[in-house]
């Protein structure tokens, strides 16, 4: 029951997480040429805008999914410590320590999965168990 209740929660966590991007990578799209001007007044090319929706909307897909869990996990906490240094530094005000506060936390969780994976209910497991299956047992 424990093993049970814990793949459930690490699953649920990823989609949780990866919401935040999603949403965010559709907003992009929906609001291109307002974002990318905000990106140039940050001093980021605009140009850069479809790598970041193709890391948020991609990235978070598959985070949630659980494919390739660290690897993304890992990519997503490296840009938003970017978008932090970048968009957020210095906060401004209290609500903007909220925000800070709250994108270091999400970059806290994404380590996390960085490090232990996604759990037994993510693609990744399933793809692991097929390798096993394949070569008798004997691959990772």
């Amino acid at each position: 029951m424990k093993d049970v209740l814990t793949a459930l929660l690490l699953a649920l966590g990823r989609v949780l997480m990866a919401a935040i991007f999603v949403h965010a990578g559709l907003s992009k799209i929906d609001t291109y040429a307002h974002t990318a001007a905000f990106m140039q007044s940050h001093g980021v090319p605009g140009a850069v805008l479809p790598l970041v929706i193709l890391l948020e909307l991609g990235g978070g897909l598959a985070f949630a999914l659980g494919l390739y869990t660290r690897f993304m996990a890992a990519a997503l906490a490296l840009f938003s410590i970017a978008a932090i240094a970048i968009f957020v530094l210095p906060p401004e005000g209290h609500m903007g320590m909220i925000v800070m506060y709250a994108e270091v936390a999400m970059v806290g969780g994404l380590i996390h999965y960085a490090v232990r994976g996604g759990g037994t209910l993510a693609v990744d497991q399933l793809l692991r168990s097929r390798r096993r299956s394949r070569s008798g047992g004997f691959a990772n």
